[in-house]
């Protein structure tokens, strides 16, 4: 079958891997179609679907020993849960699932497999997020209602199901090969499409009397048009201009400042095949019926509920919350309903420990790898730095009641952007290289120019900047000596000295971005 695909890939300068991976998410559109023609009234026959497509998917990608490795993990992982009662389970079928994921991680460093060849990992990682949540939602079912939050509520699992109806949603198709990932209810509403009745379906969106809403199909497409634009732009650019090209004479003998200028597209270009592939994986998903939220004000209907990145948000974030909070959304998800909610100890707040047995989960989920633990380390620092700004300096430029914003404030947003970018750029190099030898190389050819602005603006705010702009708010009424700001702001207790609003609150558990550590300013507060 590769011949099939030699010549495009020969004519893309793409691996054949890589060919075979976009033809699978493009045949997953029209099975998608197909997919939900099958009747709910029949749901085995849509596990069954789910399975087939799947084994199609892989047998293509040649990747028939990964497809029987993670038949083994969805096994083992269904008798764990079902037989194993005791609190302790979630945790068995943690260890055994992420062990198993790290072991093909080694095995993937040693051989030297680079993101040019398809390999069991990708679809591991995916499968990993599906499997502990579904141990989690089950043992949510076993435990009293008044112990539950209420996304642990909405998602536990009170009848266990059979074989069939779990493979079904390991291996359900549009996702499987590389995401995103969806808990077992979620499943459960696109097979028997109880998801549509969530919401009040207007009798005009019924279509052959079934409550499927309109325009699916065309938000479906338009997420597929759009991937394919990003997938073109990575095979027209991306080839030749991405982080490997700083390790090149010709880049490396440029001035710094025009090193830099070139450099900043070469991040927009790495993230285009992550735009790509997860918003062709979205529309697919929507064609099964996956991620309806309900209507609009103008009776559309709205599919955002399978997105896993907002483009907007990242390439534009005014600030590095918002970029995280907008890349690879469902797996922020799964790390903080199952790793950060679950390992603070009950009646207690999560605080350093959580965070930290956190980021270390997400680190060794991605790989081992020295290049990914520079990123995370460096995105720790990256987010000390910015809540410290954002609680110092914000404060000091935003307008009164019926007052338009100042031009230092409107200079402070468009700084925002641009900082946020071109440290986020900075920080991902290690995280595309892999290697630390290459990764230091790469920033030193960059001039270390993200160490200089994140650590430069860490030790001003230490030596007395935190102080400096802390007298200045309190000499503008803005924060007081009783902690409550006369704009109605309060400096809330979370350890992290962030300004909130009128409650005084700190960001809600079910809101927090779980892929950094904790901010080091929130450390110094709890020494």
């Amino acid at each position: 079958m590769d011949a099939l695909f030699l010549p495009l890939a020969s004519a893309l300068g793409a691996s054949v891997d890589q060919i075979k991976l976009v033809f699978c998410l493009l045949v997953a559109y029209p099975l998608g179609s197909v997919f939900i023609r099958v009747p709910s009234s029949q749901p085995s026959l849509r596990h069954l679907f789910n399975i087939a497509v799947a084994l199609f998917f892989f047998s293509v990608l040649k990747l028939y020993s990964a497809f029987l490795q993670l038949l083994g993990s969805v096994v083992g992982t269904y008798l764990i849960a079902k037989y194993d009662r005791s609190a302790k389970m979630p945790w068995v079928v943690f260890a055994f699932v992420m062990g198993h994921l790290t072991i093909n991680h080694a095995i993937r460093a040693i051989y030297g497999f680079g993101y040019e060849t398809m390999e069991v990992t990708g679809p591991q990682m995916v499968l990993t997020m599906k499997l502990t949540t579904f141990a989690w939602n089950v043992w949510d079912g076993r435990r009293p209602t008044e112990d539950l939050d209420k996304w642990q509520l909405s998602k536990r699992i009170t009848r266990y199901p059979s074989l069939l109806e779990f493979l079904g949603y390991a291996f359900y198709f549009p996702g499987v090969l590389v995401g995103p990932y969806l808990d077992y209810q979620e499943y459960n509403e696109v097979v028997h499409e109880t998801i549509f009745k969530t919401a009040e379906v207007r009798n005009k969106a019924k279509s052959n009397g079934r409550l499927i809403p309109t325009g699916r199909k065309r938000v479906a497409y338009r997420k597929m048009m759009m991937g394919l634009l990003f997938l073109g732009v990575f095979v027209l650019l991306g080839g030749s201009h991405n982080y490997f090209t700083i390790l090149t004479p010709w880049f490396s003998s440029k001035p710094l400042l025009n090193r830099l200028m070139i450099f900043q597209s070469y991040g927009f270009l790495e993230r285009s095949k992550y735009y790509a592939i997860w918003t062709l994986t979205e529309g697919a998903s929507i064609l099964t019926g996956l991620g309806f939220t309900g209507f609009g004000s103008g009776g559309e209907s709205n599919w955002d509920g399978a997105a896993n990145v907002k483009v907007l948000q990242i390439e534009l974030a005014p600030n590095f919350k918002v970029l995280l909070d907008s890349w690879n959304m469902k797996t922020n998800v799964w790390l903080r309903e199952c790793v950060y909610k679950r390992v603070t100890p009950k009646g207690k707040k999560p605080g350093f420990r959580s965070s930290m047995l956190t980021f270390l989960t997400s680190a060794f989920w991605h790989g081992i790898a020295a290049g990914y633990y520079m990123t995370f380390v460096m995105g720790g620092f990256i987010t000390s730095v910015a809540r410290t700004a954002r609680t110092n300096i914000r404060p000091l430029l935003l307008p009164g009641p019926n007052e338009q914003p100042s031009f230092a404030k409107q200079l402070y947003d468009i700084g925002g952007i641009l900082l946020t970018v071109i440290i986020v750029n900075y920080a991902t190099v290690p995280f595309m290289i892999l290697n630390i030898k290459d990764s230091i190389r790469a920033w030193t050819i960059l001039g270390w120019y993200g160490h200089i602005i994140v650590f430069g603006a860490l030790t001003l705010f230490s030596v007395g900047g935190t102080k400096y702009f802390r007298g200045l708010q309190k000499k503008r009424g803005i924060l007081q000596s009783t902690g409550t700001g006369a704009k109605g702001a309060k400096v809330n207790g979370n350890g992290n000295g962030s300004v909130s609003g009128g409650s005084g609150t700190s960001t809600p558990v079910e809101k927090k971005n779980m892929m950094v550590p904790p901010t080091l300013d929130g450390l110094a507060q709890r020494k």
